[in-house]
């Protein structure tokens, strides 16, 4: 029976770390070195895209703190009674249903969950790789992936982001954390990619 309650136990632990977001969310380096899988995904991801890994987890970042489940809260009714979200944002990207089978329909990956590292980095490559060819958005300029990624296409087209204050400091604010991302990386990337680990062997 002990044997049992250890082994369920250590299953859970595992389970938990693996879908708990990152201890420290600011320092990429940091992230890697927790989340053994992801510096590969994000990787496959801008080798796929073209998109840097530094812009592609800044909006990650941005959008989710790398919270597998996150979702928009509720409004309530009558100021106290849980009513219903504002969008139908879901996961590490906060992608919306409509933008979510997009994805799916323009690259085939049928498989793909929000709540998934591994798909969500590459559904952020894949959209800023399609603003980058629609909106001529440079896949390094973080600060206007942002808004689009925020506004969709159509709304960036419009302009829609121009009387948001607030969006665009939220926009100033990723851009920061995308180059703070990019001068941390240079400092771990050649042993992220020789396979470094906390794991001794």
């Amino acid at each position: 029976m002990a044997l049992v309650v250890l082994v369920i136990g250590t299953t859970l632990a595992v389970i938990s770390c693996a879908s708990s977001p990152p201890k420290n969310v600011d320092d990429i380096c940091a992230i890697f070195e927790e989340k053994d899988d992801w510096y590969e995904d994000a990787q496959a991801s801008e080798k796929q895209w073209g998109t840097p890994i530094h812009v592609q987890m800044a909006i990650i970042r941005q959008e989710s703190r790398f919270q597998d489940d996150a979702q928009p809260p509720r409004s309530t009714l009558l100021g106290f009674i849980p009513w219903t979200r504002p969008s139908s944002a879901y996961g590490y990207p906060q992608a919306k249903d409509t933008t979510w089978d997009w994805y799916i329909e323009a690259t085939g990956n049928s498989g793909a969950d929000r709540d998934d590292f591994a798909d969500a980095v590459d559904f952020v490559g894949w959209y800023t790789n399609r603003s980058h060819k629609t909106l001529r958005i440079s896949k390094w300029d973080a600060y206007q992936q942002y808004l689009a990624y925020h506004e969709g296409h159509g709304g960036f087209k419009r302009k829609s982001y121009g009387k948001k204050a607030w969006l665009k400091s939220v926009a100033r604010k990723v851009d920061r954390q995308s180059k703070r991302y990019a001068s941390q990386l240079k400092g771990c990337r050649a042993r992220l990619e020789q396979g470094w680990s906390l794991w001794p062997f």
